[in-house]
């Protein structure tokens, strides 16, 4: 019944959007199984403080290069998807940009690691990983470039080679000791490396670095397109503000273990969510397409992925909080023998994200990036609200996820109310919806302590085959539409 489904799909013209996606979701899987045993073997490999240093870093890192593209991505994606005749100089400055901001912000990193942390080997790593902030720019600048191409194919080989690469340093480890800051200096040139493999393969001959040099970006022209395009920028930065903040609260408010079980339970949460990101991603441009023959192309195009989006993440929620006390501790050691718990918690967010991000790209192809930013505001507030004061009182990982997964809901419901007044969603699909995941979450949270999670994970399996297979021919017309 899925193979004729699958078949539906393409009949219904979305055969690029599949095979984009499907590119995006084997690659992904399989840098992510490569990034995993990485991971793994540093946990593992060094010692609670060790790693916990060099996620304090990563952290920091990760949050001052989310703020580094200025969030242009999407509108950049968008101009090239809708402005064919001015592509390539739209191309060449927008790489300028990406570049001199990187500059900009490798600085920035630097300086907000020693504000915030005495740790020498933290403030050792800053340096290094603000280097990357460069690299990191123009590569991020390419896949959005393939993005708008629907060349990601080019973007998924080179980044496999990547994480094949980063694991074999990893493995590295197992036979020698590595400080952790030449560690860090051996993957700073693997990401050269792949820059280089970007720009002379990834890029398929439309970055010239001439033409990037040549280009002139003046500071009022640079200004104007920043000013324009703010909530792009500011959508990014709070996007980022929200899922590392806690890391933030977690290295500045708990003890190194609590840091090394948070990026632990993080880590499997970002694989989780990565297919519905790559997904979504592959879709922008369509849905930008289908906006220009009316809202009601729009909402069926959001439909026709909504369901898939939704069965992904019961799913991988269930399948968690299934197993994780089984995995966990056999993938990690015995040092995160507890960790199965936070790693349960977490996974709650799993029931809102894929629509989430699905919905986000909804609003920014109708152009509502103003709303998306007052949506992404309150959702900061409100993680930000529940870790200051919980961990106040409470001094539990426990109220960091708790935050995030409240700040997703919130983020949630304000996306369904737009879509609603927009016409792309109705009230009683939403109202299915928060049913649905209310009864799942309160099924599988509640009945573990006296059901085995493996009963439970078939139980749930075999309820959607059931529903898939008696909605059969309703699901196929649609899909055919």
């Amino acid at each position: 019944m899925s193979f004729k489904l699958f078949q539906n799909i393409q009949k219904g013209q979305q055969s690029s959007i599949l095979s984009n996606s499907l590119w995006g979701v084997v690659s992904n899987v399989l840098q992510n199984i490569l990034f995993s045993i990485f991971f793994i073997i540093l946990a593992r490999t060094y010692s609670t403080d060790e790693f916990g240093n060099y996620v304090i870093s990563n952290t920091i890192y990760s949050f001052v290069l989310g703020f580094s593209s200025l969030g242009l991505g999407h509108w950049f994606i968008r101009e090239v998807v809708n402005d064919e005749a001015g592509k390539q100089s739209m191309v060449n400055k927008f790489f300028k940009m990406q570049i001199l901001i990187g500059i900009i912000f490798m600085g920035v990193n630097v300086v907000v690691t020693y504000a915030l942390y005495e740790q020498q080997v933290v403030r050792s790593l800053a340096l290094v990983f603000g280097i990357n902030i460069i690299f990191d720019n123009i590569i991020n600048g390419i896949k959005y470039l393939n993005i708008a191409n629907q060349r990601q194919r080019i973007t998924f080989g080179l980044l496999i080679l990547e994480a094949l690469l980063k694991c074999m340093v990893a493995v590295l480890l197992l036979f020698y000791h590595l400080d952790v800051i030449l560690l860090s200096m051996i993957l700073l040139g693997l990401r050269f490396l792949t820059l280089n493999l970007f720009l002379n393969i990834g890029s398929s001959n439309e970055l010239k670095l001439p033409g990037i040099i040549r280009v002139k970006v003046s500071w009022h022209e640079f200004s104007s397109i920043v000013l324009k395009n703010w909530p792009f920028i500011v959508i990014s930065t709070l996007s980022i503000i929200n899922w590392r903040i806690g890391n933030i609260f977690v290295s500045k408010m708990l003890t190194l273990k609590d840091v090394a079980d948070f990026e632990v339970s993080f880590k499997l949460l970002s694989i989780a969510y990565l297919v519905p990101i790559v997904v979504a991603t592959t879709l922008y441009p369509k849905l930008i397409k289908a906006l220009q023959s009316g809202t009601e192309e729009l909402r069926k195009l959001y439909l026709k992925f909504h369901l898939p989006f939704l069965i992904y993440g019961v799913l991988s929620f269930a399948f968690v909080i299934s197993f994780s006390d089984v995995f966990v501790p056999l993938l990690f050691g015995d040092k995160f023998l507890d960790t199965a718990q936070y790693c349960n918690q977490i996974f709650l967010v799993m029931l809102v994200f894929p629509s989430i991000f699905l919905q986000a790209n909804v609003l920014l192809a109708l152009k509502l990036e103003r709303l998306d930013v007052f949506i992404n505001l309150a959702s900061v507030v409100v993680n930000v609200l529940i870790c200051a004061i919980g961990l106040h009182y409470v001094k539990n990982l426990t109220v960091v996820n708790i935050a995030i997964f409240v700040s997703l809901c919130c983020f949630h419901l304000a996306q369904d109310f737009i879509l609603v007044r927009r016409k792309v969603a109705h009230v009683s699909h939403v109202f299915f919806y928060y049913l649905m995941m209310a009864i799942i979450a309160a099924v599988f949270i509640f009945s573990r302590s006296f059901v085995p999670g493996y009963l439970l994970f078939l139980i749930l399996i075999s309820v959607l085959a059931l529903v898939l297979i008696f909605n059969y021919n309703r699901i196929k017309h649609f899909y055919q539409q």
